[in-house]
């Protein structure tokens, strides 16, 4: 009996240490580009033309701006061109970050998402001006706007010592790479097929 409670004080620290594990959030999780925090991917979808690979795109900006997608606020396309490919929009989401009766902590998650169908077959997806509308009154409506460059960058949201995020800004931190991560996932998953009895090579790749 003592050597398996000494077995599981010995696993504690490991336990912790793994629960609190934010190394896919430190330096660099957070892009900036001349100072304005963007994410960008770009994946090729093999043996589409640029109308077709438009097309399922534009279906699947709709998607954010239906309303279907859990947590979302508001959200709609600002621009839209499909001889260039090109698709603009703006949404608004709430980012849940505890949720327990009588309380709620979450903020209001603004950015824009812009869609790039280029003729050689390839999504370029850019999220950017990003914004959080926070600390919301009895009537719901937010008392605090934080900017993204001035809360969730390196400079912001990281110790000194490059080690740990900060409590306050670094919810936000998690949450914004974790939700943009799902973003483009749901993107490259637009032009997967329903899963078939023979294997199949993936739909979209990933190629920076």
């Amino acid at each position: 009996m003592k050597k398996l409670l000494l077995t599981l004080l010995l696993c504690v620290p490991f336990l912790a240490q793994a629960a609190t594990d934010d190394s896919k959030y430190l330096k660099g999780a957070v892009p900036e580009e001349n100072g304005i925090v963007t994410f960008r991917q770009t994946f090729a979808v093999p043996g589409k033309q640029q109308a077709d690979i438009y097309t399922t795109m534009k279906a699947f900006a709709k998607t954010l701006v239906d309303g279907s997608i859990p947590n979302s606020l508001r959200a709609r396309i600002v621009s839209e061109d499909a001889a260039t490919g090109e698709i603009v929009m703006r949404a608004e989401e709430y980012m849940v970050f505890k949720r327990k009766p009588l309380y709620l902590d979450r903020a209001q998650f603004r950015y824009t998402l812009a869609i790039n169908c280029t003729p050689d077959g390839k999504v370029q997806l850019k999220l950017n001006t990003i914004t959080y509308g926070y600390e919301e009154d009895s009537e719901g409506n937010t008392q605090t706007t934080l900017k993204a460059e001035e809360w969730i960058t390196d400079e912001h949201a990281i110790n000194k010592a490059g080690t740990k995020l900060y409590p306050r800004s670094g919810k936000f931190r998690r949450k914004t790479v974790d939700r943009v991560a799902e973003i483009f996932l749901n993107a490259r998953q637009a032009f997967e097929e329903p899963e078939q009895p023979v294997a199949k090579k993936p739909a979209a790749t990933v190629v920076e």
